[in-house]
């Protein structure tokens, strides 16, 4: 296997691989060239986020500026997607995020997973694990979330929480670690 395929398997891979380095670099004079756009480019913006991200549900997705991401291939966004300032995504691993689902300013999501032990970790192999968040999901601001998570559908996630565990859907979550504090409101 090539260390992509490691990498996309979920299995140990060399983030230093001659291969996936030649992609990030490409991802990022991508992002380089979209985080430049003027605000009113907004048809530019779609095109370039079509081509950038692995699937888009439609054309009705809004990812402001600044935008980071590594690969972009990874990402899957459902329809009518919103995204504010600052949306950071990680993508060495599948990130999907469902239909109707609206980012807050500064979230941040991680796939990717580094070693504790100091000495494993310097080596630079690491592996990835999928983040999967659900249909009608609001991140609040500056929400981190960490790999391997799934996010249920109808879920709010209130500001500043760190999701470091599956959150069931139809709930209210919040915190470091964000745990889920009361059911949705369904109307």
């Amino acid at each position: 296997m090539t260390e992509k395929e490691k990498m996309l398997a979920g299995e140990v891979y060399s983030a230093t691989d001659s291969e996936l380095l030649r992609e990030l670099l490409e991802t990022r004079e991508r992002i380089c060239d979209y985080n430049a756009l003027r605000p009113g480019e907004t048809a530019r913006m779609r095109q370039m986020l079509h081509e950038l991200l692995g699937d888009v549900g439609d054309d009705n997705i809004i990812v402001n500026q600044p935008f980071h991401c590594d690969y972009g291939k990874q990402i899957s966004v459902g329809k009518r997607f919103f995204a504010n300032f600052n949306l950071t995504i990680l993508d060495e691993a599948r990130v999907t995020i469902g239909d109707d689902c609206f980012i807050g300013p500064n979230v941040s999501i991680y796939t990717a997973c580094h070693s504790t032990d100091p000495a494993e970790r310097n080596s630079r192999r690491e592996w990835a694990l999928p983040v999967t968040i659900g249909h009608n999901v609001w991140i609040g601001g500056s929400v981190t979330i960490l790999p391997g998570v799934t996010i249920g559908d109808n879920v709010t996630i209130g500001a500043g929480s760190v999701v470091t565990h599956d959150i069931p859907a139809g709930t209210v979550a919040a915190g470091n670690p964000c745990k889920a504090i009361k059911r949705a409101i369904e109307k």
